[in-house]
């Protein structure tokens, strides 16, 4: 009997539900993976910026302080922090594929324009989650050619349909 191969796409966002769990979040875990011609180039999941506060071990029940417009006051999103490393490093995200276990917010849809990403696949969406009447990132990714798509494997969890 034959194991089934797992496909690079399937093994890339079981990878980014893990990185998720590495969260510090009280809110929302998310991961992000980004690969280039079937490889990982960077990965990041959302949290606080390295060598501030874990908001899981400093405000353990209600998370960090909200931020003027009700946002986190120290998050940073998985693909931010995953875009953020590659830019660090120098590694060239033209052309690359992100792998996300919630859909991009509209400031992140213009950072992955902007670096060349041309492809996202998604697990959750983001407006879902946040009562929106509609995902405002994929909306903007979409309207200037990326190649958005909602990962065929789980439903959304924040809404009751698997949409």
């Amino acid at each position: 009997m034959t194991e089934e191969i797992p496909s690079f796409d399937d093994i890339y966002m079981e990878l980014a539900q893990s990185l998720a769990r590495r969260s510090h979040c009280v809110k929302l875990k998310v991961g992000a993976v980004i690969a280039k011609e079937t490889r990982i180039v960077s990965l990041g999941y959302n949290g606080p910026p390295a060598g501030t506060h874990n908001c899981d071990q400093e405000w353990p029940e209600e998370g960090c302080p909200r931020s003027s417009k009700g946002s986190c006051s120290l998050a940073v999103h998985a693909e931010e922090n995953a875009i953020l490393y590659a830019a660090k490093n120098k590694v060239d995200l033209e052309g690359a594929t992100l792998y996300i276990t919630l859909s991009p917010c509209l400031p992140c849809a213009r950072m992955i324009y902007t670096t060349g990403i041309k492809k996202i696949f998604y697990l959750s969406s983001y407006a879902a989650y946040k009562g929106l009447d509609s995902d405002e990132g994929v909306d903007f990714l979409e309207k200037f050619g990326v190649d958005v798509a909602r990962f065929p494997q789980v439903a959304d969890s924040y809404s009751k349909d698997p949409q």
